[in-house]
């Protein structure tokens, strides 16, 4: 006779079908799983049906005592973090007709909000005005700042990206994001001359289209190709350090790109649906963050011109 399943075997099919059904990310499952395993340190061996409301309250009151493994308390942001994966296996299991507390019944709280922080026009030109482009790296450092504030991608999408995947005479391409979402991105003129700058200095046949230079020279394997790509480290690494020459006291990270390519683009007009889309998020949600900014901007607007 077949043993009743436990509620970790519930978990482990809860993540098979994130990954195969929902197509979530790998970061994604390894996160639900964490935040689940917790729930079943606190909780013991209950079966999905035990899963009430005062349980709920209880484990709320025990992920806002203990400590992490430096032991710091639980922000209330990692708190919500876990509620919310929760609440997303309990969905799996109604789904599946597994009796258990409907999640509708567990409120998550209301989040902090999400500090954003990007560059103001000058402080860009302040920042792409410090690369040296008197040699090769130069030229790749600065078709990097220019092809991430031009594109909004992100560092992980940058990284990956090969030479002959990239049509500068279209001036877009695509790019493959979150969940393995694709999606289509715009070079602009200034990024696509500069990446035919740099792309005319280089004399090997290797795929990756930023490549460290700073790696051991040695023949032009394809090996070799993929060992010189360049890391995201050394990416934030390159642009923290501009920053710094710029004099730049904010702390700029290839995302701050990223949040200056959708900011300024509503702020000049750009729709919250398009920014979406250009950004590669799956919730307007997570783009409207951006209005914020865009709304004190214009609240600046008014208070200095209307009198």
């Amino acid at each position: 006779m077949e043993s009743p399943k436990t509620i970790v075997d519930y978990i482990t099919e809860f993540l098979e079908h994130a990954e195969i059904e929902k197509n979530q990310s790998m970061k994604t499952i390894i996160n639900y799983q964490h935040y689940l395993m917790r729930f079943v340190d606190f909780a013991g061996m209950l079966r999905p049906e035990q899963i009430t409301l005062p349980v709920i309250q209880k484990y709320r009151l025990y992920l806002n005592r203990i400590n992490d493994k430096h032991g710091q308390s639980l922000g209330k942001k990692t708190q919500s973090y876990h509620i919310i994966a929760l609440r997303a296996f309990l969905k799996y299991l109604l789904k599946m007709d597994i009796p258990t507390l409907s999640p509708e019944k567990i409120e998550v709280g209301k989040l902090p909000q999400r500090s954003v922080e990007f560059l103001q026009k000058e402080e860009l030109d302040r920042l792409l005005g410090t690369i040296a482009t008197k040699n090769p790296a130069g030229l790749r450092d600065l078709a990097i700042v220019e092809l991430l504030y031009s594109t909004g991608l992100r560092v992980s999408e940058l990284i990956g990206l090969d030479r002959d995947k990239i049509d500068l005479k279209r001036k877009e391409f695509m790019v493959r994001g979150k969940g393995s979402k694709t999606r289509i991105v715009f070079v602009s003129n200034q990024a696509k001359k500069v990446l035919e700058d740099y792309l005319a200095t280089r004399q090997d046949t290797w795929k990756p289209l930023f490549i460290n230079y700073r790696h051991p020279r040695s023949t032009g394997s394809v090996t070799l190709g993929e060992n010189r790509r360049l890391t995201a480290l050394s990416v934030q690494n390159m642009i923290r350090k501009y920053a710094q020459k710029a004099g730049i006291i904010k702390h700029v990270t290839p995302h701050t790109l990223r949040h200056s390519f959708a900011t300024h683009l509503l702020q000049n007009g750009a729709d919250v649906r398009a920014v979406q889309e250009l950004l590669g998020h799956a919730s307007i949600t997570t783009t409207q963050v951006y209005t914020h900014l865009t709304n004190t901007r214009l609240r600046e607007i008014h208070e200095k011109y209307h009198k």
